[in-house]
C-alpha cells in the first residue's frame, strides 16, 4: 500500500499542502475549523508524518530526552510520568535514557540524543561535570536539570532541598527520643546522598549531639536488597536507636531484615525513609518518610525546557527549589 502524503491529506481536506504542514508543525497558526478538517483527514487517511525528513528540514525534532540515574527507582518512574504527560500535551515524544549511575553510560546516552537532534534534554546527572552538559548546549540543545541545582545562572533547574530534608528526618527521630542514629545511604558519589547526610549531621549538632557520632553505612546500590545487607551489618555491630535511610527502597529492605531478625520497629529501632513512594504506606509497618513532589518535578522541568525551546527570546531561566514534607507513620511512632 502506498504511503499517504501531505498532498493526499491536503486534497482530501480541501486545503493547500502548506496548511497541512502548519497543522503538523505550527497548529496555533491555523484557524480551529480548518485545523479540525485537516486533523479529520489525517485520521481518515491514516497519514503518518515522516519524522526523520521533518527533522532534517527543521534542524530538530519534536522529541526531548530524559536521562535519569535509576529508572528502577519509583522516584524516577514518577518523575518520568510528569515529564511524559506535559510532553504529550504539547505534542512531543520522550526518549528515555537510564545511566544507572555510570557517567560513561550517561555520555553514550547523551550522544545518542544529540544524534537524534532532540529539542532539549532533562537530566539528573550522575556526576558533577558541567562541561559534559555544556557540549549539548553548544549544539543548540537546551538542558534542564532535574532533582539537581543549577551549575550556572543561565540554566533552568528544578530540585529539592536535600540538606533540609535530611535535617528534618533526623530531627524527627531525635524528637522521638533517639540518641544514636545510623545513616544507610547509597554511593556517596551521588550528591543527594551526601546532602542528606549533611542534613542529618546538622540535626544532631542542633540537638547538642556530636555529628561525628552518626554511623554511616554506604551501599553500592539504593535497593531493598542493599538495605537488607546494611541491616545485617547493623545487627552484627550493635543496633542504634534509630536508622535514617537515603531512600525508601533501602528503608524497606532494612525493615524486612529487622523484622525477620525479631527486632521490633519502632519499639527497638525507629526507622525513617526518604521519597515517600507508594510502597512506604503499604509496608508491614508503615514507613515514615520525607515526601518529595516527584510528579511535579517532572512536570515543571518539562514546562521550563519546552518554554526555552519554543520561546528562546522571552524565556526566563528559573532555579526552583522545593522543600520535602515529613510524613510520620508507624515506623517512628
Amino acid at each position: 500500500m502506498a504511503m499517504v502524503s501531505i498532498k493526499d491529506v491536503a486534497a482530501h481536506a480541501g486545503v493547500s499542502p502548506g496548511t497541512v504542514s502548519n497543522v503538523l508543525n505550527r497548529p496555533g497558526k491555523v484557524a480551529p475549523a480548518t485545523r479540525e478538517r485537516v486533523e479529520a483527514a489525517i485520521s481518515e487517511l491514516g497519514f503518518v508524518r515522516h519524522g526523520s525528513a521533518s527533522t532534517l528540514r527543521a534542524g530538530h525534532s519534536r522529541t526531548i530526552g530524559l536521562s535519569v540515574i535509576d529508572i528502577g527507582n519509583p522516584f524516577f518512574t514518577e518523575v518520568a510520568a510528569g515529564v511524559e504527560d506535559v510532553a504529550s500535551e504539547l505534542g512531543y515524544a520522550v526518549i528515555l535514557g537510564n545511566s544507572a549511575g555510570s557517567q560513561d553510560k550517561e555520555d553514550r546516552n547523551l550522544r545518542v540524543l544529540a544524534e537524534h537532534r532532540v529539542r532539549g534534554v532533562l537530566i539528573t546527572p550522575s556526576g558533577e561535570d558541567p562541561a559534559r552538559l555544556e557540549r549539548l548546549r553548544e549544539h543548540g540543545i537546551s538542558v534542564v536539570l532535574v532533582d539537581h541545582p543549577a551549575h550556572r545562572p543561565d540554566q533552568c533547574a528544578v530540585a529539592v532541598d536535600d540538606v533540609g530534608g535530611g535535617r528534618a528526618a533526623v530531627a524527627h527521630l531525635l524528637a522521638k527520643g533517639a540518641r544514636s542514629v545510623a545513616y544507610v545511604t547509597g554511593p556517596l558519589s551521588i550528591r543527594q546522598c551526601v546532602e542528606r547526610r549533611e542534613g542529618a549531621r546538622a540535626a544532631m549538632r542542633a540537638t547538642g549531639l556530636d555529628p561525628a557520632g552518626l554511623r554511616v553505612i554506604e551501599a553500592m546500590t539504593m535497593t531493598a536488597r542493599a538495605g537488607e545487607k546494611a541491616a545485617a551489618d547493623l545487627i552484627a555491630s550493635g543496633l542504634p536507636e534509630a536508622v535514617f535511610c537515603a531512600n525508601d527502597l533501602l528503608a524497606l529492605g532494612v525493615l524486612r531484615a529487622l523484622l525477620r531478625a525479631g527486632v521490633r520497629v519502632p519499639e527497638d529501632v525507629a526507622l525513617m525513609g526518604y521519597d515517600d513512594i507508594d510502597f512506604a504506606a503499604a509496608s508491614t509497618v508503615s514507613l515514615s518518610s520525607m515526601r518529595q513532589p516527584t510528579y511535579q518535578l517532572g512536570r515543571i522541568a518539562t514546562e521550563l525546557l519546552l518554554d526555552e525551546c519554543d520561546n528562546p527570546e522571552t524565556h526566563a531561566h528559573q532555579h526552583i527549589m522545593f522543600q520535602p514534607e515529613l510524613v510520620a507513620r508507624e515506623s517512628t511512632q
